[in-house]
């Protein structure tokens, strides 16, 4: 009766805390954005919806995210690790010299920002690359 109890606990704890890791996601705001003289881009995702801005004097445009999509970008959201966030490093440094346009990647949960340093467009920081890229492929469609 005790391992029963006892097996039936870590089940229901267990199942709570992946619950309260998808409402985390629900709450998260995740913003890609590349700015040089000729480009504008900007790319918010928030609770399963898009909103995609290319160029200055654009509007907007919202979409909503498949499930399947939406399941890519929370698999590789969970791979990020938010401590370590900020000091992240882009392997080319084309901006410097406009080679390339400046990225970033913002994170807002919780209340809390989290940004990364500047990043040539199209050459992000690997521990974020396949982030970034299902990010860009909105700009596609």
């Amino acid at each position: 009766m005790r391992i029963l109890s006892l097996l039936l606990l870590t089940i229901i704890i267990g199942t709570s805390c992946s619950s309260q890791k998808k409402t985390d996601m629900k709450s998260t705001q995740i913003e890609y954005s590349a700015v040089s003289r000729g480009l504008y881009k900007k790319i918010v995702v928030h609770n399963q919806m898009v909103s995609v801005t290319n160029g200055r004097n654009s509007e907007a445009v919202e979409n909503k995210i498949s499930d399947s999509k939406w399941k890519q970008i929370v698999s590789e959201f969970s791979k990020v690790n938010l401590d370590t966030y900020s000091a992240l490093k882009g392997p080319t440094e084309k901006r410097f010299y406009d080679g390339a346009a400046i990225a970033n990647l913002k994170i807002i949960q919780n209340q809390k920002i989290y940004e990364t340093q500047g990043f040539d467009n199209g050459y992000p920081p690997k521990e974020i690359e396949k982030l970034v890229n299902l990010l860009l492929d909105f700009t596609k469609e």
